[in-house]
């Protein structure tokens, strides 16, 4: 039998009440996705949901994150709430 992977991370990596707890007081915003990264190999991408990330944020979350490193795209709001799945089409692999 093959056995599966399990990766555990968090939706999102930047949360106010984690400072001092999880992240060092004295971290700079900018570093927190490299930091979380150290620490957990994925994390969703909430953002997604309410805001379409232009494509130099997504590449900026990369080039913080090493190799194998695993993002989570939620998908937009605008497809599932809003839409409601109406008009949609399937996605066609690259």
């Amino acid at each position: 039998m093959k056995k599966a992977k399990l990766y555990i991370g968090t939706s999102g990596w930047v949360y106010g009440h984690w400072e001092g707890v999880f992240y060092p007081e004295d971290l700079a915003s900018k570093d927190k996705l490299k930091y979380f990264s150290q620490h957990f190999k994925t994390a969703e991408i909430n953002y997604s949901f309410y805001h379409l990330p232009r494509p130099s944020t997504y590449q900026n979350w990369y080039n913080q994150t090493p190799a194998d490193f695993i993002f989570s795209v939620k998908a937009s709001r605008f497809i599932t709430h809003i839409k409601r799945l109406k008009g949609v089409h399937p996605v066609k692999s690259a």
